[in-house]
């Protein structure tokens, strides 16, 4: 027995006092669960805010339109819900547009995923005259309007007779530039001696790539693929210039058409979009660790 341990049998008092259940341990704790409660009310309203308009969604759906301009407001569920879902898929055919809307993000994500990954791996490994040159032009493509790019893409796609085409939705914007500076700043804090590692043993470029890096970069590729997901899954300008067919809407564009001149089926809307909506959640949900870590990950390197 060692001359603390003795004493400390001999004398309680001169226990540890970081023992957790020490009494000076449960004072601190208390303190500090004081000082932070402030910062946990604070932080429990933001969220009651923020869940606010996906509560009302919920509940609007569930009622006639007519039911949502009295006074009171209804806080609860009705009993609408399945005569609203009737009305949405006679209306825009909404089951055939939320598989448009997938088929066309899923095809976009892989693409432009791919395309973002390995110009964002090049950027970051590679070194080349005109690299940060390349690089500048990418970042001022991110600021350029949306809106200034409409008249001349229109014009490109009709040239190609695309227009009512979903190549015309996603083709143009494949090469994402967030994306690609998102992946190459990820790929910034790759350990560059297993590449070279892997080319000493004879490893090709493309088996490098595919075999080492990949892997290693799961997390920024997760990041990647929900942002590119969720960003073409709400697109709504680029696919009503470009879609004419009633049968290839996606889910924002046959949303519109139920707002009309005299009468909008704001029930329906709201089903429509607490629809739309799930599919994200879902996504993020799932893969919310992944995409925490890409970001941050890509956030503090050079």
């Amino acid at each position: 027995m060692t001359a603390t341990s003795a004493l400390i049998s001999v004398d309680p008092s001169a226990a540890d006092p970081r023992d957790s259940g020490s009494p000076a341990r449960r004072r601190s704790a208390f303190a500090s669960l004081v000082m932070r409660a402030p910062v946990y009310l604070a932080l429990l309203a933001a969220s009651v805010l923020a869940m606010l308009p996906f509560a009302w969604m919920v509940i609007a759906s569930t009622h006639k339109t007519s039911d949502l301009f009295v006074t009171p407001l209804p806080v609860l569920p009705g009993a609408e819900l399945w005569a609203n879902l009737a009305r949405l898929q006679e209306s825009v055919n909404f089951s055939q547009v939320m598989l448009n809307s997938l088929a066309i993000a899923v095809i976009y994500t892989v693409f432009s995923s791919i395309v973002s990954i390995m110009a964002g791996y090049g950027l970051a490994t590679y070194r080349f005259r005109g690299r940060g040159v390349l690089l500048a032009v990418v970042l001022v493509t991110m600021m350029i309007p949306m809106q200034v790019l409409l008249v001349p893409l229109f014009q490109m796609m009709a040239s190609a007779g695309w227009i009512d085409s979903y190549q015309a939705v996603i083709l143009p914007f494949l090469a994402n530039a967030f994306g690609i500076f998102l992946m190459r700043q990820g790929f910034l804090d790759f350990p560059v001696t297993l590449i070279e590692a892997a080319r000493i043993d004879g490893a090709g470029e493309l088996r490098t790539f595919y075999r080492i890096v990949l892997p290693i970069a799961r997390p920024q590729i997760a990041a990647l693929v929900i942002y590119t997901f969720i960003s073409q899954w709400n697109s709504f300008i680029w696919p009503l210039l470009m879609l004419n067919t009633e049968d290839k809407y996606t889910v924002p564009v046959a949303l519109n058409t139920m707002i009309g001149m005299s009468r909008v089926d704001y029930s329906g809307l709201m089903l429509g979009s607490l629809l739309a909506t799930l599919p994200l959640m879902l996504l993020f949900l799932v893969f919310q660790r992944q995409f925490v870590a890409g970001l941050l990950g890509g956030a503090v390197k050079g």
